[in-house]
């Protein structure tokens, strides 16, 4: 009579912990231990979240020093044309032209025939500021004009480069002074600092 009690109440104590556990799954599991799971993990990915802001906002004072170095050192970049406006720029460009030119040798060996500030029809962030150029050099000379032209600062960029002998141009009717020698044109080209649209 004693094992079967036993027994009973084995199964009755196996009976009511397969009870409990179904209660904790249907009424606690799902609508509690779950969605509190879920709410843990959220919370570790604000924390994560709260962590990276911190240490990014701690570091904008750095990132802020850095920017405004950089700016002054753009600023005083001198790859840029110093002045202040488009027309300013231009007789700049024509300026430091005209130097160049009297510095490669005697003005017969070669002469800077016309200058003519010319439009740029690209849109760039710096603007950008052209001069188109007549020359009539021998060749060395012409070389020493354009090497010190695009080695110089500022920094000077040359386009549509265009030579023709003085003989073919005086066939054309275009009067020169000499038989030898070339003729020469170009356009001549710097950037202003200031970004358009901008400061």
């Amino acid at each position: 009579m004693r094992p079967s009690f036993d027994r009973e109440r084995w199964a009755a104590l196996g009976l009511l912990a397969l009870a409990l556990l179904l209660g904790y799954l249907v009424a606690v599991h799902w609508w509690w231990t779950v969605p509190q799971q879920q709410l843990r993990a959220e919370l570790i990915d604000l924390r994560d979240q709260e962590l990276r802001l911190r240490m990014h906002a701690s570091q904008v004072e750095q990132v802020q020093q850095r920017l405004a170095s950089l700016r002054e050192m753009q600023a005083g970049d001198p790859g840029f044309l110093a002045e202040p406006s488009q027309q300013l720029a231009t007789a700049g460009l024509v300026q430091q032209l005209e130097s160049v030119v009297r510095g490669v040798g005697s003005s017969d060996r070669c002469q800077l025939a016309g200058t003519t500030p010319v439009q740029s029809r690209v849109q760039e962030r710096y603007p950008r500021v052209v001069v188109q150029v007549r020359l009539r050099c021998g060749m060395e000379e012409l070389a020493t004009v354009l090497g010190r032209l695009e080695a110089g600062r500022p920094e000077l960029f040359i386009d549509n480069l265009v030579v023709r002998s003085l003989r073919v141009a005086q066939r054309r009717g275009i009067d020169t002074s000499r038989d030898a020698g070339l003729d020469v044109s170009f356009e001549l080209y710097g950037y202003l600092h200031r970004a358009e649209g901008g400061r």
